[in-house]
């Protein structure tokens, strides 16, 4: 499903040029759960990015299902972005003025919209049908990252994008958040790729990449 072919990401700084991505492959096959570690600055977060069709690389090829991505136009990646990816980030990201049903609504907007009805199907699925019309205010860490999952999930995407799921929330917390992902990844097919610096959460997935300087320097079966 993702093909990395010597990717590299560099950042001008000034003079200087800051270089992130040295070289990156990397496959990852339809319906994989995988996890990319590495320590901080070793560019597990920028290749997630560029995956997610947030960032372009410098040079090298990204394809997804086949498709060559790396040089399309903004207006092509945000389509791409709406039809294929969903994203879980660290923060939650959630909007604190509106319910959880419609911050899960808000994943449709530029996937050509939907029902209601789907929105509260996605809170179903993360167990949070009887705290719709609750703010995020009102819900628990551990529950907004349940409402970030539904929103990711409400266009029915191929792909999920995980930066550090768990990285905000206790260890109780954090195993029902990765109990949640893994058995939307077993029940729906879905390809999940995760960043993680938790070892004992990489060891959910059926793969580790590990990342350092830049490059890919390991991989585990688990």
């Amino acid at each position: 499903m993702i093909r990395l072919q010597d990717i590299t990401k560099v950042y001008p700084m000034g003079k200087r040029e800051l270089q992130v991505l040295r070289g990156v492959n990397l496959y990852i096959e339809q319906g994989e759960l995988v996890a990319i570690m590495g320590p901080s600055g070793s560019g597990k977060t920028t290749v997630l990015n560029l995956i997610g069709c947030l960032d372009t690389p410098t040079s090298g090829n990204y394809y997804l299902e086949n498709r060559e991505v790396s040089r399309l136009s903004s207006d092509e990646l945000a389509l791409v972005r709406a039809q294929k990816i969903g994203f879980v980030f660290q923060t939650f990201n959630l909007l604190p003025r509106l319910s959880a049903l419609a911050n899960v609504e808000l994943g449709m907007r530029y996937s050509g919209g939907g029902e209601q009805n789907r929105a509260l199907e996605a809170l179903a699925k993360v167990g949070l049908s009887d705290r719709a019309n609750h703010r995020p205010t009102e819900l628990s860490s551990g529950e907004q990252q349940r409402v970030a999952i539904a929103r990711a999930l409400v266009k029915n995407p191929p792909l999920i994008l995980a930066d550090e799921p768990t990285g905000n929330l206790d260890s109780r917390s954090g195993e029902e958040i990765i109990s949640i992902l893994t058995c939307l990844h077993a029940e729906q097919g879905l390809t999940l790729l995760m960043v993680t610096h938790d070892p004992n959460i990489a060891h959910h997935c059926q793969r580790i990449i590990h990342f350092k300087d830049g490059q890919v320097v390991a991989e585990e079966r688990v």
